[in-house]
């Protein structure tokens, strides 16, 4: 329990000191934010603080921050380690400045951001990666709580040849539609702070339950590194992949972009933007922790997974279910899941939400009439529904689709940070561009490594991965300190407003 607990202390105290370090770098002040300056009643609507952090928190916390945690911590309790130092230098730089970024820009989407910053070919990749993430985050979010409801709630079998298997994601898919369409004060402005106070609920009860039930967690030592992954996976990159939610997540840039629309006042960035990830870090490691203790407890799922092993990386979702009924008790527990649910099911509306605006912007079509949404709102939910049933039915399509969906998702994240970083370089910050540039260079890496390493990506062997990524984060980085010179040295403004100390 010992280093559980000294991961909460850096977690805590490392948003304190480094997210007022992050606000002092971006020195918020009192200009008119875009909720104002281009309200439209849609999608540009002024909103409380207290709503749109929540709206943010929602948004960004899929499954990810609890599938991902309890197949990390099979890597061991190094885990209670990497995750609350990856959140605070990483994960909460990364969608704070994204978020304030959005906010200095009118509310730009990340598309428009990467243009801005980078060139016309990077814009082109960005976006191709992009609309693929979101479609792929469309999907894993229904096809997820469908299952988790279907089989944990409803007591159904949650098969793909089960008609009441679809009828539960029907539901969702309606829910996902009409968040798409709707004005964003009209439905997930109102339903939100009751799949908050869920979420709330679950998040608190699961932490209590791991002091009350006594559980035993692993403590980290060099000995517990030695012992590794129970499947023989590396550390380095398969935890940064595996755990993305609490750590990195690109998916995150795309869904401050959206809350940058709502916000009154840029000095509510800090806890709209930089706590929510942080907070989104104390739900993965209660998760990890649970997982893991119940896993020591000698609770399994089923018969059919007996073992550590089989639970935790083969049934995770079943995990969920098993581990909140034994600290919670039937009905807390029942209460608990639905908190699961709610999480990936206030991702995936917002992820095609954003879709739908990234699209819009690109084609140049306005967004107020219903009948334009429309246009985009149905092919995009057509690609959905043709992903969703070939993961569902084909055999091992949902661990493919999960697989891409993990990497491009870290992937998006090191567009995000380029730009952070060409920002600060054009600012004439040095200092403050390695704040980003360095996560931006490891995630590179990451990313990298892994698809040249993987059984999806190019099978290479992994020394011949580890060097190809080492070259790739070593020209990242050269290519990102070169345009963000460049801009500096072309006396280019980079935003709207007049920059703080004058032009660069």
């Amino acid at each position: 329990m010992t280093t559980f607990l000294v991961g909460l202390v850096i977690l805590i105290v490392g948003a304190a000191v480094y997210g007022k370090i992050c606000e002092n770098v971006i020195k918020p002040d009192d200009r008119k934010t875009p909720a104002f300056t281009k309200q439209d009643g849609v999608d540009y609507v002024p909103m409380k603080t207290w709503k749109n952090s929540l709206i943010n928190l929602l948004n960004i916390a899929g499954t990810g921050p609890i599938l991902g945690p309890i197949q990390g911590i099979l890597f061991g309790p190094v885990a209670f380690i990497l995750i609350p130092i990856g959140n605070i230098l990483g994960g909460a730089l990364h969608d704070y400045f994204s978020g304030m970024l959005a906010l200095r820009n009118n509310g730009m989407q990340m598309p428009d951001l990467v243009k801005k910053y980078t060139n016309g070919p990077v814009y082109n990749i960005y976006n191709i990666f992009v609309c693929l993430l979101m479609l792929l985050v469309g999907a894993v979010f229904i096809y997820t709580p469908g299952d988790i409801a279907a089989v944990q709630v409803l007591g159904l079998s949650g098969k793909a040849t089960d008609v009441s298997t679809w009828v539960v994601y029907g539901v969702i898919f309606i829910y996902f539609l009409m968040a798409t369409m709707f004005p964003i004060d009209k439905l997930i402005g109102r339903i939100y702070p009751v799949f908050g106070a869920i979420l709330l609920f679950s998040a608190v009860g699961i932490f209590a339950g791991l002091f009350l039930k006594g559980y035993t967690l692993p403590e980290f030592t060099m000995e517990s590194l030695k012992v590794g992954h129970p499947a023989g996976q590396r550390l380095i990159p398969m935890f940064f992949i595996t755990v993305a939610c609490g750590i990195v997540s690109g998916f995150h840039s795309t869904q401050t972009a959206i809350i940058s629309r709502s916000v009154t006042s840029e000095k509510q960035g800090r806890m709209t933007f930089y706590n929510m990830m942080v907070l989104e870090g104390f739900i993965a490691m209660i998760w990890a922790a649970a997982a893991i203790g119940a896993a020591n407890g000698g609770i399994t799922v089923s018969d059919a997974y007996p073992g550590q092993l089989d639970m935790l990386l083969k049934a995770p979702t079943l995990v969920i279910g098993v581990v909140a009924r034994d600290m919670l008790g039937n009905m807390g527990g029942m209460v608990a899941i639905l908190g699961v649910i709610v999480l990936p099911i206030t991702s995936g509306d917002t992820a095609l939400r954003s879709l739908r605006l990234m699209i819009a912007d690109y084609i140049h079509l306005d967004q107020k009439p219903m009948r334009n949404r429309l246009y985009i709102c149905v092919p995009v939910f057509a690609l959905v529904i043709g992903i969703l049933y070939w993961s569902k039915t084909s055999p091992g399509g949902f661990n493919m689709l999960w697989r891409y969906f993990a990497w491009s998702n870290q992937t998006i994240s090191i567009f995000a940070f380029a730009i952070i970083s060409i920002y600060m370089l054009g600012k004439g910050y040095r200092a403050a561009a390695l704040m980003s540039l360095i996560p931006g260079m490891w995630y590179a890496f990451i990313t990298f490594t892994f698809i040249c390493n993987a059984q999806i990506g190019f099978n290479l062997p992994m020394n011949i991965a580890y060097t190809l990524g080492i070259i790739f984060a070593l020209v990242y980085g050269a290519l990102v300190y070169t345009q963000g010179s460049r801009i500096r040295l072309a006396h280019t403004p980079l935003e709207a407003e007049p920059l703080y100390g004058g032009s660069v």
